[in-house]
C-alpha cells in the first residue's frame, strides 16, 4: 500500500469515518449469503462500516491501526489483521469470500495483477469476491482534484484492462458493473468468483514474460505453474540461470524479473483441449498486457497455440509478430511429453529467449 496514503487514513480515521457513511450494505449482505466454507474478509476495512454486514465469522483487513480501532466498534466480532493487500497474510484456501470496497484503488495500477493473484490464493475454490474500481486512464494524488482528504494514491482502469487483469488472475467474472457520474463518482463494481486456474505473476520491469498455453488442472491446484511430475520446464530455467529458486514464481518475479501468465487461463488436463478461438483471444489479452506492462520480450513455451493463433507454420525462434511491440520468442513445449526435444535444448532456449535481439 502506499505509505503517504495509510498515514492519511492514521491521523484523520475519526474524520473520514463521520464524512462517509455507508453506502453498499445491501450488496454486502448479499455477499455474505454467497459465502462458500471459509472466513469473510472485508479487504480495506476503514471504519468497518461492511464487515457485520458480511456474516461471521469474519476478519477486517486494514494498513491502518486507526481504522482497524474504528471497525472494533463497529464490528466487535471481526477478528482484525493489520496488513497489505500485495501481501494477504491468509493460509491458502481459508476465505469463503472477499469485499473490497475502494481498497484496491490505493495501489499502483500495475501492482494489482499480483494482489489480485494473493486473493486468488487467498481464496477458496468457487469463493464470491465483490471489489470496486474507479474509472478512467490516470493515477496519482491529484487524480480527484476536490478530494476532502487529499494527498492520497488513487489508480484508475478502463473496464477493457479491468476484465484483463481479473481474467489474468484467475477470476471467473459474473458481472463487472459500470457506475457513471451521476452515482457521485465513475467506477466499477466488480462481481467475480475465484476459478480453478493459474493466476499470472506478472509486474513492471519484467526482462521476460514466460507465456505458457494453458494451467494444467494439476498447476492450477498447486498454484504453481509447470509444476506436473515429469515437465522440464523449472530444470531447464534453473540450469539457464532465469532462476534461482525450484517452483517459486513469486520469488522468479521478485528477484530476476521473471513472468509467468498463460494464453488461455482456462485448465485442462491436455492443451490440446483448447479451441483456436481460445487461443486467438488470448493472444488478443497478452497483446494488450504487453503494451502495458512492457516486459524486454516475451517467451511462448509451446508451439501448438502460436500456430493456431497467429502462424500456423511458425518454427521456434524469434517471430516476426511482436505482442505490444515486445520481440516474441517460440519454444517447444517443456512437457515430458514432448520427448523429442532434450533437455539441453530447451536451457538453450530459455537462454536464447532471454536475450532479446537488439531494436
Amino acid at each position: 500500500m502506499d505509505r503517504a496514503t495509510v498515514q492519511i487514513y492514521e491521523a484523520q480515521s475519526r474524520r473520514y469515518s463521520a464524512r462517509r457513511p455507508p453506502r453498499s450494505l445491501d450488496p454486502a449482505i448479499a455477499l455474505g449469503a454467497r459465502r462458500v466454507p471459509g472466513v469473510a474478509a472485508d479487504l480495506g476495512s476503514g471504519p468497518g462500516w461492511y464487515t457485520r454486514s458480511l456474516g461471521a465469522p469474519a476478519v477486517a483487513l486494514d494498513a491502518a491501526a486507526a481504522m482497524l480501532r474504528r471497525t472494533r466498534e463497529a464490528a466487535p466480532g471481526a477478528l482484525l489483521v493489520q496488513g497489505d493487500l500485495t501481501a494477504l497474510p491468509f493460509r491458502s484456501g481459508c476465505l469463503g469470500l472477499a469485499w473490497a470496497r475502494n481498497s484496491y484503488v490505493h495501489l499502483r495500477s500495475v501492482e494489482v495483477p499480483l494482489a489480485l493473484a494473493d486473493l486468488h490464493r487467498a481464496l477458496a475454490l468457487g469463493a464470491p469476491a465483490e471489489l470496486t474500481f474507479f474509472g478512467g486512464d490516470v493515477e496519482g494524488r491529484a487524480v480527484f482534484p476536490d478530494d476532502d482528504f487529499p494527498g492520497r494514491w488513487f489508480s484508475t482502469w478502463t473496464a477493457r484492462r479491468l476484465r484483463d487483469v481479473l481474467d489474468g488472475a484467475g477470476f471467473a467474472l459474473d458481472e463487472i458493473e459500470e457506475r457513471g457520474e451521476a452515482a457521485g463518482e465513475r467506477g466499477f463494481t466488480v462481481r467475480a468468483r475465484r476459478d480453478r486456474t493459474l493466476p499470472d505473476v506478472v509486474g513492471q520491469g519484467m526482462r521476460l514474460l514466460v507465456s505458457g498455453l494453458n494451467p494444467s488442472e494439476h498447476a492450477a491446484d498447486a498454484g504453481v505453474g509447470y509444476v506436473t511430475p515429469g515437465n522440464r520446464f523449472w530444470p531447464a530455467a534453473l540450469a539457464a540461470g532465469l532462476v534461482s529458486r525450484d517452483r517459486d514464481p513469486q520469488h522468479a518475479l521478485r528477484q530476476h524479473g521473471i513472468g509467468m501468465t498463460d494464453l488461455v487461463k482456462r485448465a485442462t488436463p491436455r492443451a490440446d483441449a483448447l479451441t483456436r478461438d481460445e487461443y486467438r483471444n488470448g493472444v488478443a489479452r497478452l497483446d494488450r498486457l504487453c503494451a502495458w506492462l512492457e516486459p524486454a520480450a516475451v517467451c511462448v513455451v509451446g508451439l501448438a497455440g502460436w500456430r493456431a493463433a497467429v502462424d500456423r507454420r511458425a518454427q521456434p525462434g524469434w517471430q516476426e509478430r511482436t505482442l505490444g511491440d515486445r520481440p516474441v520468442y517460440v519454444m517447444p513445449s517443456t512437457s515430458g511429453l514432448n520427448a523429442v526435444t532434450p533437455l539441453a535444448a530447451l536451457i538453450e532456449h530459455l537462454r536464447t529467449a532471454s536475450h532479446p535481439p537488439s531494436t
